[in-house]
């Protein structure tokens, strides 16, 4: 592992959130103030591949990175506020239902926060 994987690797387990790949790359400069773009979105795909990682898309949003420990996720579906829910695991309901091995699933609640809720009701005309 080379080291900006491990430092990338670093930067995501120790995280509360869910960053994105410029939101990394700003961390990762301050230890390391040459590294380019593009060696963080090269990284990022090595450790997603390893599976050391693992990658949240939405429609619309740059993608996440998370840790890989097993739960689900709210999402906001004005904002895009991304939150941790730590539900029973689904594996072996979902393997009944289908004839083939299941390998992973990821499971994102779609919501409206609290904060854009506020703002539609200060802002009614907004859609």
């Amino acid at each position: 592992m080379t080291r900006y994987e491990k430092k990338i690797l670093e930067i995501i387990t120790k995280s509360d959130g869910h960053m994105t790949a410029d939101q990394i790359f700003e961390m990762l400069r301050r230890c390391c103030p040459s590294v380019a773009l593009a060696t963080v979105y090269n990284n990022l795909n090595k450790l997603c591949r390893a599976g050391l990682i693992r990658r949240i898309s939405m429609q619309g949003m740059p993608d996440r990175f998370d840790r890989t420990a097993r739960h689900d996720h709210l999402v906001c579906q004005k904002c895009g506020k991304l939150l941790d829910l730590h539900l029973p695991d689904l594996t072996a309901r979902l393997q009944q239902q289908i004839d083939v091995p299941l390998l992973a699933y990821d499971l994102k609640l779609l919501y409206i926060c609290s904060d854009c809720q506020k703002e539609k009701q200060i802002y009614p005309e907004r859609k």
